[in-house]
C-alpha cells in the first residue's frame, strides 16, 4: 500500500469511528502481525496487547516517580534534620563539626572542606580560615548556584588535603551574608558521577543558606 494511500485510510477511520460498527464482522477477519513477532493476531487483540503495553509503560513511569518521591522526601528529612541542628549550635567549632557529622552520617558525602574568607573576631584560629587564591574568591563571588562536576582547572582539589588526588567530582557552594560572599563549602567524591552538571541543586543551595545563616550567627558577639 502506497504511503498517500495508506494515509488516506487513516484519516477517513479517524474522522468515522462507527466504520466499524456498520462492519463489525470485519474485526473478525483481520489479522496483523503480533508485535512481538511470530503468529498473526486479530485486530481486537492486537489493539488489546498494545493497551498492556500502554498500562505497563504508565505503571513503570509511575513507579519511578513514587521512587522519585521517596527519595526527595528522605533528602528532605536529611536537610531538616541538619537545619536543627545548625539553630542549637552556639560556637564556630560546634557549626564546623555538626555540619561534617551530617554530610558524612546522613549525606554520606565523605570529603568535605570548608573556606572561609576572613576570620571573625573572637573566633581562634581553625584551618578553614587559610589563606585562599584570589581566583577562587573571584570564582566564588560568580556562582549564582552550585557547581556541580570536575575537580580539574579549580585550585579547589587541594582543599582535600591527601584525599585530593582521589577526587573525581565536587560540588562548590558559594556562602553568603546577605550580598556578600564570605567562603565557600566543597563536597568532594571518588565518584565521578556523584556530582554532574546537569544534577539539581535545590538542596545544596538550601544547604549553602542555612550554612551561611548558622556561621554569621555564632560570628556575632552576645550582646
Amino acid at each position: 500500500m502506497s504511503a498517500p494511500f495508506a494515509e488516506d485510510v487513516a484519516e477517513y477511520l479517524k474522522t468515522n469511528p462507527g466504520f466499524f460498527e456498520q462492519y463489525a464482522d470485519l474485526l473478525a477477519q483481520i489479522y496483523v502481525p503480533h508485535p512481538h513477532g511470530g503468529r498473526a493476531v486479530s485486530l481486537a487483540e492486537r489493539q488489546m496487547l498494545t493497551l498492556r503495553e500502554k498500562n505497563r509503560q504508565t505503571e513503570s513511569k509511575l513507579a519511578e516517580l513514587i521512587a522519585f518521591g521517596e527519595e526527595n522526601d528522605a533528602i528532605s528529612e536529611k536537610v531538616h534534620r541538619l537545619a536543627v541542628g545548625l539553630i542549637a549550635v552556639e560556637t564556630f567549632p560546634a557549626v564546623i563539626h555538626l555540619l561534617r557529622f551530617h554530610l558524612r552520617d546522613d549525606f554520606s558525602v565523605p570529603h568535605v572542606a570548608l573556606s572561609l574568607w576572613q576570620k571573625p573576631a573572637g573566633v581562634d584560629e581553625l584551618p578553614e580560615f587559610a589563606t585562599v587564591a584570589p581566583e577562587l574568591q573571584v570564582f566564588a563571588e560568580t556562582l549564582a548556584h552550585p557547581y556541580c562536576g570536575s575537580t580539574s582547572g579549580f585550585g579547589t582539589a587541594a582543599w582535600f588535603g591527601e584525599h585530593a588526588a582521589h577526587i573525581r567530582s565536587q560540588a562548590l557552594i558559594a556562602l553568603c551574608d546577605g550580598g556578600t560572599t564570605i567562603g565557600m563549602l566543597a563536597l568532594g567524591s571518588e565518584d565521578a558521577q556523584r556530582f554532574y552538571g546537569e544534577m539539581g541543586v535545590l538542596y545544596l543551595e538550601r544547604m549553602g543558606e542555612m550554612l551561611s545563616a548558622a556561621l554569621m550567627r555564632v560570628a556575632k558577639p552576645v550582646q
